[in-house]
């Protein structure tokens, strides 16, 4: 049996990590520079963006805008705190596929 927290750490935060990397890149950051804003390791970004990690899940146009604003945001420095940007992220997608809270 799956629990929707296994779902959550193997599925939605690697595939909302790999949808920010590619934005973030797409934007013009360099992905060193992702790393450093996602605060994983490079070669986790590189994971992403080959589409050997995160790929599993495909965003719908709300939470794909989601997505690319706290990307812009990130690119700008304006995130004060990315835990709770990804949070609500998540929600958005547990209510969407019905895992609920």
């Amino acid at each position: 049996m799956d629990l929707p927290c296994q779902k959550i750490v193997w599925d939605v935060i690697p595939a909302i990590r790999a949808a920010l990397a590619e934005e973030l890149v797409g934007m013009g950051v360099s992905s060193l520079q992702a790393s450093k804003l996602l605060g994983i390791a490079p070669s986790a970004v590189s994971q992403y963006l080959s589409k050997k990690r995160g790929y599993r899940i495909e965003f719908e146009s709300e939470v794909r805008e989601e997505l690319k604003l706290l990307a812009e945001d990130l690119k700008d420095g304006k995130v004060k705190d990315l835990t709770s940007r990804m949070c609500a992220i998540c929600k958005m997608i547990r209510t969407d596929d019905g895992c609920g809270e």
